[in-house]
């Protein structure tokens, strides 16, 4: 079949929206200019739809290493930690005590570490997909505040929560998740007796939830690193952690459109500030 010169463009811009539809069907091959580009267009196609069911069989298999890790290691760890209890609890020997202790602590930074590292694959993998949906944030920052408020306790930290009735696109179980990993940073890094303030930003275009401390604070020149996965400043070497949480943040708000910022003064606390579409 022969195009006109006028109907070149046409016959392309319904190539691609053929191809767009998953529609496109070869005109009989007559050896013009147009016949042959529909014969690479064809095999482009068919290159990139096996090379579509490729990564998806690649995923596959990754969500199935992902679950055989998680299962496998789930119990064993449940015993380690459970026996490091009751050791715990029962021993009195002075030189026991702390090996006794070291062994627990350790214990729950690997099952910590796994489970983190799961939930980095799944996102990374797309195996797990986020489904953001319009609603009210306050609910979301209750809920992680909640999660943190015997963290808190411990050190006698202030939660200080500002009301908002702001709303944003977001996937509220792995925003609870986020928002969990930097209100436990902030009490993490902040002396005893501060107070971490949550608050939310609420612009035309996006709504961020700011998590303010008085901790440490970041030093400029370490303030990209930090959402590296596990970048651990040499001033945090003490407290406990692995140096995911804040890579899962950033994960986590560029899968649902948004981005995450931090900014900080040396010695002076910081403020995360993580934005969601509205």
């Amino acid at each position: 079949m022969r195009f006109p010169r006028f109907g070149v463009m046409s016959r392309i811009e319904e190539m691609l929206e053929d191809a767009i539809n998953d529609t496109f069907e070869e005109s009989a091959y007559d050896e013009s200019r147009i016949s042959r580009l529909e014969v690479k267009w064809k095999r482009f196609l068919s290159s990139s739809v096996s090379s579509k069911h490729r990564l998806l069989e690649e995923q596959k298999k990754i969500k199935m290493l992902i679950s055989d890790i998680s299962h496998q290691t789930k119990t064993p760890l449940a015993n380690i930690l459970l026996y490091a209890q009751i050791l715990q609890e029962k021993e009195t020997n002075p030189e026991l005590v702390p090996i006794v202790t070291n062994i627990k602590e350790q214990s729950e930074k690997l099952d910590f570490l796994i489970r983190s590292l799961v939930k980095v694959s799944r996102l990374e993998s797309e195996v797990l997909m986020l489904k953001p949906k319009r609603e009210a944030i306050m609910p979301c920052i209750r809920a992680a505040v909640a999660g943190a408020e015997e963290a808190a306790a411990l050190k006698g930290i202030r939660l200080n929560i500002e009301e908002t009735d702001a709303k944003a696109n977001y996937d509220r179980k792995w925003t609870e998740e986020a928002l969990g990993n930097l209100l436990d940073n902030a009490i993490k890094y902040s002396p005893v007796g501060s107070e971490v303030r949550i608050q939310v930003k609420d612009s035309e275009m996006f709504a961020a939830v700011l998590v303010t401390d008085a901790g440490i604070g970041i030093r400029e020149e370490e303030q990209a690193q930090v959402f590296e996965r596990f970048y651990r400043s040499a001033e945090a070497a003490e407290e406990k952690g692995v140096g995911i949480g804040l890579y899962l943040v950033r994960k986590i708000a560029a899968k649902q459109g948004g981005y995450v910022r931090v900014k900080s003064r040396h010695g002076a606390g910081s403020t995360f500030s993580f934005y969601m579409a509205k």
